[in-house]
Formats: structure tokens, sequence, C-alpha cells
């Protein structure tokens, strides 16, 4: 059963999360990177019986790594080593962990825009700069411009490599990922992989250490099974990096939730059926989204993308300047994300939230072309 079919706009505005009481209520939330979905089965129970034992201490044992482990080599045919992983609060947490294991603390971070904007945020918080190197006209990495980013950020640098690639979609080829790692290495650039969405694909998903052995990657089962309340994930280790790995303080682990750690195993181990629902769920709306668009807002340009649950708008041919989500909240009362904080690239743009329901992703759309036709009329 498609979990994005099975709550009704009444019970998803009972939830006290982000997405659902950041705006006011006559807001349609389709913004945030929250689904609209139950939990998986397997997921409730490992949290429900942990609740019945009071099993909410510490984090402690190899669970979790095995079980990303079984489901990385069920999923891409790659299977991490256990002894290679380590548990972090969260990603973005972990990417700053993993900065400091590889780099110096003024070390730039070369970062694809657009591109989730807490890359700038965690970066800057850290007191680095960020040097950009825009994806092409297709959002597929551009290597001149990658390169030009490496030199201008010098050896010793960091590259933040997001695989797949929010917001755009792109997943990325074993092929350019092995560009990537080639150009890095020539550079004396370390990479950290921001791989929070991996199992959010509905093509090959290739790991980026599953062809550079020098790598950091971070993954989590928060994006795609809606667990973002439920702080876990793993730091993961090539081979050549796993030195690297083993300076992670032990105190940093702590900071994940045991609960989480709970219902991020179980999900990996179990929860592969109600996944493979989602992801039939997730390409029925990209459909969906593609038929409204062309009858309500055909100058809204969408491309679908293999990769995460979001869809990259360019709404550059509406006339709405370069922050069209504000339109679209105030004249439509509908809640996107606006393009500006992803970086160059972004003016023009919104980011939408596809994991939701039909009936709520059709209403979206007709109220984004009844805000533009205020605005224009």
């Amino acid at each position: 059963m498609n979990p994005l079919r099975q709550l009704t706009l009444d019970q998803l505005r009972q939830r006290t999360s982000m997405k659902w009481r950041y705006y006011p209520e006559d807001v349609l939330p389709v913004w945030v990177a929250e689904m609209d979905v139950p939990l998986a089965e397997p997921v409730a129970r490992a949290i429900t019986d942990a609740v019945t034992r009071g099993d909410t201490g510490y984090p402690a044992g190899t669970a979790y790594a095995e079980a990303l482990a079984g489901f990385a080599k069920k999923r891409w045919d790659w299977e991490p080593a256990v002894e290679r992983m380590a548990i972090v609060p969260d990603v973005m947490l972990g990417v700053v962990e993993m900065f400091r294991l590889v780099s110096h603390r003024d070390a730039p971070v070369v970062v694809n825009c657009p591109v989730y904007p807490p890359f700038y945020q965690f970066v800057e918080s850290l007191g680095r700069s960020v040097v950009e190197a825009p994806l092409d006209a297709t959002w597929r990495i551009d290597f001149a411009a990658l390169e030009e980013a490496f030199v201008r950020a010098g050896r010793g640098a960091v590259y933040l490599l997001c695989n797949p690639q929010n917001p755009t979609g792109t997943v990325h080829t074993a092929a350019e990922l092995s560009q990537v790692a080639e150009l890095a290495r020539r550079h004396g650039i370390r990479v950290v992989a921001d791989e929070i969405h991996a199992p959010v694909t509905t093509s090959d998903f290739v790991p980026y250490l599953s062809v550079a052995d020098d790598g950091l990657s971070l993954m989590s089962a928060s994006k795609a099974w809606n667990l973002a309340g439920l702080k876990a994930a793993l730091a993961i280790a090539g081979p050549a990096a796993a030195d690297d790995l083993a300076r992670l303080p032990e105190e940093v682990g702590h900071g994940a939730s045991h609960v989480g750690v709970l219902a991020h195993t179980a999900a990996f181990r179990d929860g592969v059926g109600w996944l493979d629902a989602l992801l039939d769920g997730l390409d029925d709306n990209r459909r969906l989204l593609t038929e409204l668009l062309a009858e309500h807002l055909p100058a809204v340009r969408y491309t679908p993308a293999p990769g995460t649950y979001l869809a990259w708008l360019d709404c550059r041919e509406l006339g709405l300047g370069d922050d069209p989500a504000r339109t679209f909240l105030k004249q439509g009362k509908v809640a996107l994300n606006s393009g500006i904080p992803f970086g160059t690239g972004g003016a023009g743009f919104v980011r939408m939230n596809l994991a939701t329901s039909p009936e709520v992703l059709t209403e979206a759309v007709r109220r984004m072309a009844a805000g533009w036709n205020e605005t224009s009329s």
C-alpha cells in the first residue's frame, strides 16, 4: 500500500513538527523534508517495544551498522565494513566531525550549487569559507567548474559532495564519481559525501565509497523512513580513510538517540517493503506533478529526477522575481522552499516536497496557479 495515500489532511494537521507548525493553519506546507506518511510498521514496532521495555538509555553495539551494511549489499551490491563505521548524532553534525578529522580548522569547503542550504550554514558556523562549483545546465557536475573550485580552495580543502543531489535529485554515475575521486586526489582535496537520500532513488545509486577508498560518507535512514526526529546516523570510511575515522572522539556517538538507533536499524533491516511502496508512490507523484504543471502553470519548467522526494521548479518565466516562493506563500497560501538559500543558481526557483498525497499535491499546484494569476492580473 502506498504510504503517501494513508493519511488525511486533518490527520496531518495534528502533527506538531516543523512542517505542520511553522506556518499558520491556512497555509498548505510542501516545503521542509518531512514526509506525510505513517511510520513503517517494523519501525513503529521497534520504538514501541523499546518503550515497553523501558529501553531508553545510551546507544551501544553495531546493529545499526550491520543493518546498513546488509541493506547496501542487497540494494547497491556494496557492503561497507562494519568496523569502518561510527554512530554520529545526525548527518550534518557528522559532516562537521569529518571536516575536523581530515582538514585544518580554516580549510575551505567546496560545494556544488544550488545545494542544500545547511551546507552553507554549517560551514560558515565553523568559521570556514564556501567555494562554489556550480552544476551544469542539466544539474550534473560540471568538472571544469569543479576543478577551478579545487584550485581556488587549495590543497587541504574539503569537497562536500551531495549524492543524490539536493535539491535537483540528480543521482551521480559511477563514472562521474570516479572522476571526482581522481580530481580530488590530484588537487589534494578530501571528499566527504552526504548520502542521506541514498535509499530514495529509483535509478542505480552508486555509493561514493564504492569507487573511492579514501573518502568519508554519512548515511542514515532519516530521510527514507521519515525519522528526522529520531536522531541517528552513521559515518563510514573507505579503507584508506579508516585511520581518520578512528580518531573520531568517542563522545560524538553519545549525541545519537538510542531509540533513534533502534528505529533506524529496524528501517534498514525490515523496512524495505515499505520503502519500495513509497518509491512507487513518489514516481506516481512525479508524473502527477508534470501533468498538473502542464495544465495550470505551463511556464514552470520541471524535469523529474530519480533521486530524493524533492522537485526543483524553475519559475523564472512567471515574472515573479528572484523569490517566487514569497508570492506563492502570500497570494496562494502554499509554502515551498525559496531557491535563494540554495546558493548560486537558486534565484527564481522553488523546491517542492513531493512526499505527500496526490490530493495535497494537486491542491498545492492549484494554489500556486491561483497566486500567480492574482499577481499577474
